[in-house]
């Protein structure tokens, strides 16, 4: 299996790359690559162990390095969920000649309607906005159709110390406990971490980075729901 290696750039494909820099903080670690992504996303998506023509999505704030990187690593089975016309067509202008590598889609993923399954959903900041249970509570249901069993799901949400607001848009703040409540038992906690993230005025946000695993249904070996085998 070929895995999933954030390691590089292309500057012709018109993706902006971040400076590399370290630092450590009792809020958590900044840690950008010279990829432009997170350390600790950069970890995270690797451990899914994703083979080059394995089913990837990703909703929320569009990112293109996490894009472009994908599609360097060799992924051919792309698609990127935004509500927005405007932002799908700021990252297609991003990715430049690598865009032809991507299906962009434009939909609210509240109403997305998965016909396949996925081995890897990411999301990045998306799920931190839904500040109603039950917006919530339709997020995990349409993700678990999404994903395969065992599939992958990636969440950067801001940390408990991170700030009220996401662009002006009121967000819940989660730790990883938390986190895993909301998407219950169908999910499994395989990793977290914090990180500081760079934001406007020289400002930093915690954000909290965590990846899970679709649990496998495992049937009783009797009768299910009291029907006859």
């Amino acid at each position: 299996m070929v895995t999933t290696e954030l390691t590089q750039t292309d500057h012709d494909a018109g993706i902006t790359v971040a400076a590399d820099h370290t630092a450590r903080s009792g809020a958590g670690s900044i840690g950008t690559g010279p990829d432009g992504l997170s350390a600790k996303f950069s970890e995270l998506v690797r451990a899914c162990q994703i083979a080059p023509n394995d089913p990837i999505i990703a909703v929320g704030d569009l990112d293109a390095h996490f894009v472009a990187a994908l599609v360097r690593a060799g992924h051919r089975d792309l698609t990127v969920l935004h509500p927005s016309k405007e932002a799908l067509g700021g990252l297609r202008e991003a990715l430049g000649d690598l865009e032809a590598e991507v299906v962009l889609t434009e939909a609210d993923p509240l109403q997305f309607e998965p016909h396949r399954r996925y081995a890897l959903w990411n999301d990045r900041r998306f799920f931190h906005r839904l500040t109603h249970p039950d917006d919530r509570q339709r997020y995990v249901e349409i993700v678990h159709e999404a994903l395969r069993p065992e599939g992958h799901l990636i969440i950067s949400t801001f940390g408990p110390a991170g700030p009220a607001e996401d662009s002006g848009v009121l967000v819940e703040r989660y730790s990883a406990a938390r986190l895993a409540a909301e998407l219950g038992r169908q999910f499994e906690l395989v990793d977290e971490g914090l990180e500081l993230h760079p934001a406007v005025h020289g400002a930093q946000h915690q954000l909290l980075h965590s990846r899970f695993r679709r649990r496998t249904p495992h049937w009783p070996s009797g009768p299910r729901n009291g029907a006859v085998r």
